[in-house]
């Protein structure tokens, strides 16, 4: 195994080894300061973090208007909060060692008031924060002006490229490095483009070696790529270090770190990782954001893989292709193909009798109770998203102008819930799908190891 030295990250010289920021909850200032606490990089979620009372209790996110755009304001409110809060724990856990970064979804409606407020308020707390699920612009502006160093999460030297010419040229001193986050590999929301096949990995030497090229080109030599999606043993990866065509390097773990004593994921979701097997996370697209995610296939994940193979077009009005009657209520008949009114008719029979179309001219079938549920969930959006497939809100302009997707899932309440000791079966569960060697690493088998005994184990290769 090749020594890992340290190197300079956010202004100090720590190991290049990074906690990656899991949000809702599911990375804290309780894990981030532990991992500075070891000279390295700890990294909490700025996605509607916990706040504390005056006696250390944490406090509910609660909302009191009735109108989603209130509402989103007091999302924003609240998370600024619980940054702050973040914060300060995780600068008192590490002792002033190491680097403490936030995470920031970009595509989280309000994420540049949340980001400005809470730097503007997090003086000497904060030394980093790393951003993706877009194309963060305004990043490099606003982490300037704070003198806080920023990290784009990219899947490509061409995402990059467009992010350099367009903003981060004009603020190089506070470029902190380049994070590759492999699309394939990454738990939670993954950089998937268009031009990209799902099913079709490729492995990352080639696209960190173009992104090398391409940040040296711009005269970036000196600052690091960090390595994030699929990390679990460095002995993987030590082709990549001290390799001259990729440079400076770090690596980002965001699986392995959710097991360990100072993560504040439910013991129960901690036990479920352990006994997983490869295949048990699976990418999709059911996020309401558009993009593709990884996650625990479990009963949340199993029921929208139901609905989704369970769907079937329509038209309003009858034609040679579309010739079955399909009667959705005593006033709504629309047309399906022949050949799908078996499939629509078992699934009524099973209970799902609630027809729902889609925004693409499709219904799903839903039980009685689920579509009670998916109304009230869409009545109780708080604005979360810049803007949301589920709920049709749009931070600019209030809506989408779009139906609903009943094929998708209010994600604000199910991670909420999974990270405050919900279920572990009825919510989703973002994990890398890596998840599965959890179950053979010896450093698990005689229980939960702390985050020094994590670091400790990571610095040996395995």
């Amino acid at each position: 195994m090749k020594n890992l030295n340290p190197i300079m990250i956010s202004g100090k010289e720590v190991f290049p080894l990074i906690e990656g920021g899991k949000g809702i909850n599911a990375s804290d200032g309780r894990s981030s300061g532990a991992w500075a606490k070891e000279n390295c990089v700890g990294t909490f979620s700025g996605v509607s973090p916990d706040y504390y009372d005056e006696n250390g209790n944490v406090i509910r996110e609660h909302y009191e208007h009735r109108d989603r755009a209130s509402r989103h304001l007091e999302m924003v409110e609240q998370s600024i909060k619980g940054c702050l809060a973040q914060a300060q724990v995780a600068h008192e856990v590490s002792g002033g060692n190491g680097r403490i970064h936030m995470n920031m979804l970009w595509e989280l409606a309000g994420s540049q008031q949340i980001l400005t407020g809470v730097l503007e308020k997090a003086k000497g707390l904060i030394n980093g924060v790393t951003c993706g699920a877009g194309l963060p612009y305004n990043l490099g502006e606003i982490a300037s002006k704070f003198g806080v160093y920023y990290y784009p999460i990219i899947s490509s030297a061409r995402a990059f490229q467009v992010l350099w010419k367009r903003a981060y040229n004009r603020f190089v001193e506070y470029l902190g490095g380049v994070v590759y986050e492999d699309p394939w590999l990454a738990g939670g929301h993954n950089g998937l483009s268009n031009a990209e096949n799902p099913n079709e990995p490729q492995t990352p030497y080639a696209r960190l070696v173009e992104l090398r090229s391409t940040m040296n080109a711009l005269g970036l030599q000196e600052k690091p790529i960090i390595l994030a999606g699929g990390i679990w043993a460095l002995e993987d990866w030590q082709d990549y270090i001290d390799n001259p065509e990729i440079g400076k390097i770090a690596f980002q773990f965001g699986t392995r770190p959710m097991i360990t004593k100072e993560s504040p994921i439910s013991d129960a979701w901690k036990n479920l990782m352990l006994k997983l097997k490869q295949g048990d996370v699976i990418l999709q697209k059911f996020s309401p954001t558009g993009f593709f995610s990884s996650a625990i296939k479990n009963t949340f994940l199993s029921r929208l893989i139901d609905r989704k193979q369970g769907e079937v077009e329509f038209v309003k009005e009858a034609n040679d292709e579309f010739s079955h009657a399909f009667k959705m209520s005593e006033t709504k008949t629309v047309y399906i193909r022949p050949q799908d009114a078996e499939k629509a008719n078992n699934q009524i029979v099973a209970g799902y009798s609630e027809a729902v179309v889609t925004p693409d001219s499709t219904l799903v079938f839903l039980t009685p109770d689920e579509w009670v549920q998916m109304k009230e969930d869409r009545k109780n959006c708080v604005g979360c998203l810049s803007q949301c497939q589920f709920s049709s809100w749009s931070q600019a302009k209030g809506t989408t102008g779009r139906l609903p997707d009943p094929r998708s899932y209010c994600i604000h309440k199910t991670l909420y819930d999974v990270s405050h000791n919900g279920s572990i079966i009825d919510n989703l569960l973002f994990a890398g799908h890596q998840v599965y060697r959890f179950a053979t690493d010896p450093l698990y088998r005689n229980g939960v190891p702390s985050v020094k005994e994590l670091i400790e184990r990571i610095k040996t290769g395995k």
